[in-house]
């Protein structure tokens, strides 16, 4: 057990967080990180459109593989009514099967900050810097996610080394997101002053994840130079691992979607369509192989994933790294 102010607030023995991914969170791959001692992360959109199991259902099953605790990932933008009100019923339906750990992103999350904190739950929110990560604790939040700029997907622009300087005073736990592949990055983090990481890529190179061959062997081929942002996926910067297809479709979005990305009225619904666009050829590239085709979401983590390895083992082997004994957090 490593105890940090995230394990004492959560409840969990090792300090890792399996991070939500679409669409790469299928209900084994969170279970696996939990029952070895770290918590994983439920992506609702995930579990019900890829993975295909009915909420409820999808979270009985992962408590079927383990007791202990996991978390759900909350997206808590704003623009579209059908959306927020089925996200509130996910989170209310994974309050009613016991989870009380949450991750939120994009938006406010102070409805979700009210409803998990009455049943004695933690909310951690997602931030890339300061102004967000005020935002949050005004809405009450118990933690930071610092997402900085070697995470996968939607990365942060700063190194983790300036976010957590950033953030430091804030008075809530901090968990390093981005960047983490091996033991030694994970003893580096905490030996800076975080309490938890968050690791989404490492997770990927699992045989729990449920996820084409093809997208576990361009995580071990690729290196930290060969991830890229694209605006092209979600309408922000995401970042994938260059391929052939990456190259030939370019990473900047056209002109006009540029135009209705900055607008107030229209970029949300600029997001929304690219969302849509984009779904299933994250879909498809993940879990049916794509070749030279589509996108592969990865952070520069990449660096440190040499082979497949059980999710459990990930965590056993980051719990027993050299060096964390003499860390005082």
């Amino acid at each position: 057990m490593i105890a940090t102010p995230f394990t004492r607030q959560v409840g969990v023995e090792v300090p890792i967080i399996c991070g939500a991914m679409y669409p790469c969170s299928n209900p084994e791959l969170v279970a696996a990180v939990s029952e070895a001692g770290g918590i994983g992360v439920v992506q609702p959109m995930a579990m019900v459109y890829v993975h295909g199991h009915e909420f409820r259902a999808g979270l009985r099953r992962i408590r079927s593989l383990t007791a202990k605790p996991i978390g759900m990932n909350a997206i808590v933008e704003r623009s579209q009514k059908v959306y927020r009100e089925r996200m509130a019923r996910w989170v209310d339906t994974a309050l009613e099967e016991g989870v009380r750990f949450f991750v939120t992103s994009l938006g406010n999350p102070r409805w979700i900050v009210e409803r998990v904190a009455a049943v004695g739950g933690v909310v951690y929110h997602d931030v890339t810097e300061r102004k967000w990560a005020l935002k949050a604790m005004d809405a009450g939040v118990h933690g930071l996610i610092a997402v900085n700029s070697r995470a996968g997907g939607h990365a942060g622009p700063k190194p983790p080394e300036a976010l957590l300087e950033e953030l430091g005073d804030l008075g809530v736990p901090l968990v390093c997101a981005g960047g983490i592949g091996d033991a030694e990055d994970f003893v580096r983090a905490l030996r800076m002053g975080y309490a938890a990481v968050q690791m989404g890529t490492r997770f990927i190179a699992t045989p729990e994840c449920r996820v084409h061959p093809d997208y576990k062997r361009a995580i071990l081929a690729a290196t930290a130079n060969d991830i890229v942002l694209t605006e092209k996926v979600t309408g922000v910067p995401l970042a994938v691992i260059r391929t052939p297809y990456i190259e030939r479709v370019g990473t900047k979005a056209g002109g006009l979607a540029r135009r209705m990305l900055r607008g107030r009225r229209t970029k949300h619904w600029m997001r929304l369509l690219y969302a849509l666009q984009s779904a299933r050829a994250l879909k498809r590239s993940s879990l049916d192989g794509s070749a030279y085709r589509d996108y592969f979401q990865a952070g520069k983590s990449v660096d440190g994933i040499d082979e497949i390895l059980p999710a459990g083992e990930i965590v056993r082997r980051f719990a027993a790294a050299e060096g964390l004994s003499l860390i005082d957090i």
